[in-house]
């Protein structure tokens, strides 16, 4: 067997290293390379070194977006875990039609980005016309809209992987911490959380990533309005590369900011949550 696999091996993994190396690694090189360098495009790249990165320090937008998105994936990560935590807690608990409910909380995270930004945006317009107001009206409205639109999105995703983790628990350890008289609260913090740890592992790292890489949905629903002020990172980025001649080279800049910063925090975030995680 194990002369098969050395035998075979290069055949099944040359294809995925192509890819790989096609498809990320050289246009990934080729970024960095360009974010040192003013261009239009790149056959006229012309090396100017660290230009483009300080341009980014003294650009107000770009300083703002980050907040913004930094607030945004907090708020959004924080309930869409605990809101899908719960719901997966409900549908754990033999309540008749339980396949249905998930099914339901499932659907929305089948639908695309951009559809479901403008189908936001016309139900929550819609309420807001009542006050007078839109959700460019303010970049806070925005800011909320996005929230909801994610968490109705994201909600239902996150729960199936935690019904996962919940459904892994030992019944055994849940019949000892009742017969030691444990409360249902005890039992949740002190055995079903610390058992669940890897499924909240990845949940958090999924919605931590999804909210600081958001843009399709922000795009649909606000379009950075009003005057950029609920434009998140991603978005920036774009606007900056497509909409201001002369500053792709700083658009690609930013964008190798954003890889390095989602990077480190998605590392950091990953290795805190393993240091909870228990053996079964």
């Amino acid at each position: 067997m194990q002369k098969s696999l050395k035998r075979y091996f290069p055949i099944f993994a040359f294809p995925t290293l192509a890819a790989f190396t096609i498809g990320f690694f050289i246009p990934f090189v080729m970024g960095i390379y360009l974010s040192l360098c003013k261009f239009t495009t790149v056959a006229d790249a012309r090396f100017i070194g660290i230009g483009n990165y300080l341009k980014i320090l003294s650009d107000r937008t770009f300083l703002h977006s980050l907040w913004y998105t930094a607030a945004f994936t907090v708020v959004s990560m924080v309930l869409i875990n605990v809101l899908a935590f719960t719901v997966a807690m409900l549908l754990t608990k033999g309540i008749r039609g339980t396949n249905a409910f998930r099914t339901v909380f499932f659907m929305p995270n089948l639908i695309g980005g951009i559809v479901l930004g403008y189908i936001w945006q016309l139900l929550l317009n819609g309420i807001l016309a009542n006050f007078q107001k839109t959700l460019t009206y303010n970049s806070a409205y925005g800011f909320w809209g996005l929230v909801v639109l994610m968490c109705w999105q994201q909600i239902g995703y996150m729960m199936i992987i935690y019904i996962s983790g919940i459904q892994n628990v030992p019944g055994e350890l849940i019949e000892a911490a009742k017969i030691d008289g444990a409360k249902p609260a005890q039992i949740l913090f002190h055995v079903t959380i610390p058992m669940v740890m890897p499924s909240i592992t990845i949940c958090t790292f999924l919605t931590l990533t999804n909210g600081f890489k958001l843009f399709d949905q922000n795009l649909a629903l606000t379009n950075g309005e009003p005057s950029s002020m609920s434009e998140l990172l991603a978005l920036n980025i774009f606007n900056t590369f497509y909409g201001r001649t002369g500053y792709e080279g700083v658009g690609q800049a930013k964008a190798v900011v954003f890889f390095l910063l989602v990077a480190m925090i998605a590392i950091v975030q990953t290795r805190l949550t393993r240091t909870k995680e228990v053996q079964h």
